[in-house]
């Protein structure tokens, strides 16, 4: 692999879930991007080859260790990438993903959460810690959580799940919601993972889902827009 200076890498668990709009951020910004497509049984990458690791979501758990063994060397991935001070990502599955790698436990939320549902910012004595709006909707699409790692700082939450997205120092942070959705990811997750959408207090229709306006994306891409910016602007 050739070496350059911004590098971008991501894990792909589906091939339904890609970079959505965080994507043109990267190509905007002079990131030469590649991926790690699981569902194909690709290689990981060198570590010492990229500048920011991305983990996507994913319908599977992060505890289907017997079933996708590849889960291990993920994990692993991720803890040496948070080890050697690189900017982390992770995405729903991905948030899941670092929980588990730096010891937390994943494990069933007490509801599914699928749709657009507002989270609440959570204020913090940190300087260094990212400050979410004290409210925002944003997409979800859920049925497991986690505990926060040691030394995370709990960054948002909601009614329907506590943990919403976290911290460690100022290169990692995990959220369990999507940002990155643009009007094409919403339509091909719903059109994957259509079983999954029993309407409840929690669980969306196909037609609130995809209903949402242009606007609504726009603010969610550009809060993705600050949060990549504030990972990477302090390694160029």
């Amino acid at each position: 692999m050739q070496k350059v200076k911004r590098w971008a890498h991501y894990l792909q668990h589906a091939s339904f879930e890609g970079l959505g709009s965080i994507e043109p951020w990267l190509k905007s910004s002079g990131y030469h991007i590649s991926n790690t497509r699981l569902f194909e049984g690709e290689q990981f990458p060198d570590l010492e080859e990229i500048s920011f690791l991305i983990v996507m979501g994913g319908p599977m758990s992060v505890n289907d260790e017997d079933e996708l063994p590849w889960l291990v060397q993920e994990k692993d991935l991720i803890r040496g990438a948070v080890e050697m001070g690189k900017p982390v990502l992770g995405v729903c599955l991905g948030a899941q993903l670092i929980a588990s790698a730096l010891g937390a436990r994943v494990y069933p939320n007490a509801i599914k959460e699928i749709g657009w549902f507002q989270v609440q910012g959570l204020p913090s004595h940190d300087p260094a810690a990212f400050c979410f709006p004290q409210a925002v909707e944003v997409f979800q699409w859920h049925g497991e959580t986690f505990d926060l790692p040691q030394e995370a700082v709990h960054l948002a939450r909601n009614l329907n799940c506590e943990n919403q997205a976290f911290q460690i120092g100022e290169t990692v942070i995990g959220m369990q919601f999507h940002l990155e959705t643009t009007p094409r990811s919403a339509r091909q997750i719903v059109s994957h993972c259509k079983a999954e959408l029993i309407p409840s207090a929690t669980v969306q229709s196909k037609t609130e889902i995809l209903s949402i306006s242009e606007k609504k994306y726009r603010a969610v891409n550009n809060l993705m827009n600050e949060i990549l910016t504030f990972l990477t602007g302090k390694h160029p």
